[in-house]
């Protein structure tokens, strides 16, 4: 009886199960050698059907040309800078300037007084007067003595003797005008005017204050804002490429650019240094902008973009669509049946989200932006929507979605 109610139980408890199964739609376990029943896949069509294409999103390649932009961090410089110095020594008298001026090549700047150097110029002109007097009697003698020569009334040792201080009192005379000139000079030194044309910083003394010719800290700074130079630093791949330009003549531009992307100022580069920093790999390059608008300042980090060239006759494909497999880069081509194809191509430059393609491509082909995840070669898809590559180049190096290896 006992055996009997057990059988009963476990006959119930398997109609139980299997009903349980049936309602959950899930595979009933083998027995013996019969395979599994297999589940239906997610978004599958029930009952009998398929699973769906998968649903792709795609834009036309296009023909066009693609700018080489290369980005980088720099620093602005004043094209000039010179620290205003007195050149002789003296009490600061007056400043003429207000901090922050913009000033001129020759605007007076600051006054030192005078009168010590004034004196120092009459005096050297009264010496002057006063050897020009003892030259016009010397010359007087020496006529006088050249007279009685000729009629034997003086020696001839006199008359070269009259002769020699004739000359010695010229010579006087020249060292009495170099005296009056270097008098002049030290004068003309009180006046202490901008040596080039900017913009003045914070004023280092004030008036009345003694100043001299070898203060380190000079009176004022000047740094020359228009033009402004900003050194930048690039990989040392790409000196090869940018030194071939340069040797050519060719003018590379350069723009500064604001945080949002928008140019601030362009200019060219001017230079490039004469060896490569071993401990980054990096080559220094000094770019010239106008500065019109007074926005680049020295001693500010800029954001760089030096335009190396044009990628001309190429394929261009959103940088999405590119992928990266064993065999190389490649993409999804979506065909007019409807299928996707695997298409190796040969990508020459990305900037921001548009890749230049040089060959595996023609323009109007479809290629897949996204969900290349569940693409193989041959597979069926639906099209989400179509468009074009982003024509405005970004910052170089964007690329697309990490690739896979293509199934053939």
């Amino acid at each position: 009886m006992r055996a009997r109610t057990s059988f009963i139980f476990l006959a119930l408890a398997l109609a139980a199960g299997a009903g349980a199964w049936r309602h959950f739609d899930l595979p009933l376990p083998f027995v013996g050698a019969s395979a599994p029943v297999a589940t239906a896949p997610a978004g599958a069509r029930r009952p009998g059907g398929g699973a769906p294409a998968p649903v792709v999103r795609v834009a036309a390649a296009r023909s066009g040309e693609l700018p080489i932009l290369l980005d980088a961090l720099g620093t602005a410089q004043a094209f000039n800078s010179v620290v205003v110095n007195s050149r002789v020594d003296g009490q600061l008298v007056k400043l003429n300037f207000r901090e922050g001026q913009d000033v001129k090549e020759g605007d007076l700047l600051a006054q030192i007084d005078p009168r010590i150097y004034q004196a120092q110029l009459d005096q050297a002109l009264a010496k002057r007067a006063q050897d020009q007097a003892q030259l016009d009697n010397a010359r007087r003698d020496l006529e006088r003595y050249g007279a009685l020569v000729k009629q034997n009334y003086a020696s001839g040792q006199q008359f070269d003797t009259a002769r020699a201080q004739v000359a010695q009192i010229e010579a006087t005379l020249k060292a009495d005008d170099a005296a009056i000139a270097n008098a002049r000079i030290q004068l003309s030194y009180t006046n202490i005017v901008a040596p080039i044309s900017g913009r003045l910083g914070l004023k280092q003394v004030d008036a009345g204050n003694i100043v001299r010719a070898n203060d380190a800290t000079g009176i004022v700074v000047i740094t020359q804002l228009q033009p402004v130079s900003v050194i930048f630093t690039l990989p040392q791949q790409r000196l090869p490429e940018i030194a071939a330009k340069m040797r050519a003549g060719e003018k590379l531009e350069v723009r500064a650019m604001r945080a949002d992307g928008t140019a601030l100022d362009t200019g060219t580069v001017e230079f490039v240094d004469n060896q490569v920093d071993p401990t980054t790999g990096t080559i220094r390059l000094k770019a010239v902008f106008p500065n019109e608008a007074m926005e680049l300042w020295p001693g500010s980090f800029v954001n760089v973009r030096l335009r190396l060239g044009t990628v001309r006759d190429s394929v261009l494909i959103p940088a999405s669509a590119v992928q990266y497999g064993p065999d190389g880069p490649f993409a999804f081509v979506v065909g007019a049946d409807m299928t996707a194809e695997v298409r190796p191509i040969r990508p020459v430059q990305t900037e921001g989200d548009v890749t230049a393609v040089a060959s595996g491509l023609r323009a109007g082909e479809r290629v897949v932006l996204g969900g290349q995840d569940r693409l193989r070669a041959g597979t069926a898809v639906t099209i989400a929507g179509e468009g074009e590559p982003g024509a405005g180049p970004g910052r170089p190096g964007g690329g697309g979605a990490g690739g896979r290896r293509p199934t053939p």
